[in-house]
């Protein structure tokens, strides 16, 4: 009941970097590294991530709205950007 994200997850200022690089810009976690974040909380969270890519696996496809998607629409798209 009294749970919250923070007990759990690193600083949202710190957690916000890591996820930029690595699902916004593509980079890799010794690219990460190399930026000096704690290694510590940038290894946990990129493999919390990849952990939990399973979980958008088995929902159904949704409408991709930013430029990056999660799953396996991240590294390869499951439909074709439509040009008119």
């Amino acid at each position: 009941p009294n749970q919250k994200d923070q007990d759990t997850l690193p600083p949202y200022d710190i957690l916000d970097q890591i996820l930029h690089y690595y699902v916004d810009e593509g980079y890799s976690m010794k690219d990460i590294l190399n930026l000096n974040l704690e290694p510590e909380i940038v290894k946990w969270v990129i493999q919390a991530i990849n952990r939990n890519e399973y979980k958008r696996r088995q929902a159904a496809p949704g409408l991709k709205v930013t430029t990056k998607a999660f799953g396996i629409g991240r590294r390869m798209p499951i439909a074709a950007k439509y040009e008119a």
